[in-house]
């Protein structure tokens, strides 16, 4: 009997603790472990965002390192004209160009080669017609025209252009309006082609006797300022113009100022400059003009004949005060200087 009372006694005093589900100790431990991960990882989030923006803030200061390619490469052109359709050309590109140049500077010839490629329609010179140059609304509302392929004379081609341009001189409006001609060639991607003389005399004497011929009318009562026949080119040289000596230095370093100004102005553009002389000399320089307004290479001809040619001695009344007045001065190769034709 007392033995039964201990033993229940015993069983009495003995707690048994439950044991603790290994399910609720795992989750305690993840909970944990993903609260710590949580903190360091947000941690190491301030210190990179610290030092991308110390190292941004240097980057500031830093120039970029390559060079700049700009205006390199003609910006390609896929015009809807309202006039005709395109057609099968449609997904052809054009290029808009401009001669850029002076009067009687060889523009005429060499736009007539570049007219006698295939895929070159060049429109002449369009702003001699002073309303179309009277206001710089005016002059966008006339390019917007040509290079939409709108413009239409006989060196239209129609959908089968791939460049497109016009010959422009600088007394035109071109220089009046240049900021905003400068903007619209590089915002509509027109490329400049300059055209000079390196011989300005001799520019003066062809300007001297065009100018007479406009009012002499030589060739039969018809004034022309280019010709395709040698008959008609010896009657027109045949007339020796007399310059005005005392104005010769100033009016050629003019047209210096002229040229350096344009080139100036223009200098922001994608153009290449040609000096007539060089074409005259070696054909080959075209080739670098369809290269410039990526066109493919073809022979280019004209049927335009050269006026003045031979020695300069030749052809002004008194050479004599002209060879004078620019001998020593810094015009004087301008009388050495020659070329003939090829």
């Amino acid at each position: 009997m007392v033995d039964d009372l201990n033993n229940n006694k015993d069983d009495n005093l003995i707690v048994k603790v439950p044991k603790k589900s290994p399910l609720v100790v795992r989750m305690v431990v993840l909970a944990f472990a993903m609260v710590c991960g949580v903190y360091i990882c947000s941690i190491c989030l301030k210190q990179i965002s610290t030092s991308t923006k110390v190292k941004f803030t240097n980057l500031e200061f830093l120039e970029p390192s390559f060079p700049k390619l700009k205006h390199e490469i003609p910006k390609l052109h896929y015009p809807k004209p309202e006039t005709f359709s395109r057609a099968e050309c449609a997904c052809n590109p054009v290029r808009d160009f401009a001669i850029l140049s002076m009067q009687r500077s060889g523009s005429g010839w060499f736009e007539t080669l570049l007219n006698s490629h295939i895929n070159v329609s060049s429109y002449g010179e369009i702003f001699s017609n002073k309303d179309r140059r009277s206001n710089i609304t005016s002059i966008v509302k006339t390019l917007d025209t040509i290079y939409n392929l709108d413009w239409f004379n006989s060196a239209s081609k129609n959908e089968c252009s791939a460049a497109v341009g016009l010959k422009w001189m600088l007394n035109q409006g071109l220089m009046a309006n240049h900021k905003e001609i400068v903007d619209y060639f590089n915002q509509n991607g027109v490329s400049a082609i300059f055209l000079f003389r390196r011989n300005l005399l001799r520019r003066m004497i062809s300007v001297l006797a065009n100018s007479y011929d406009r009012d002499a009318k030589l060739l039969n009562g018809t004034h022309k300022s280019h010709t395709h026949s040698p008959h008609e080119a010896e009657i027109l040289a045949k007339y020796k113009p007399t310059i005005n000596a005392t104005l010769l230095i100033p009016t050629l370093k003019k047209e210096e100022d002229t040229t350096r100004k344009a080139l100036e102005y223009f200098n922001n553009t994608r153009h290449i400059i040609v000096y007539y002389e060089d074409l005259v000399q070696n054909r080959t320089k075209l080739m670098d003009v369809l290269r410039f307004l990526r066109l493919p290479q073809r022979e280019l001809k004209s049927r335009q004949v050269k006026i003045h040619k031979g020695s300069l001695a030749e052809q002004v009344a008194n050479w004599d005060d002209v060879h004078n007045f620019l001998k020593g001065t810094p015009y004087e190769n301008f009388i050495h200087s020659d070329y003939a034709m090829q």
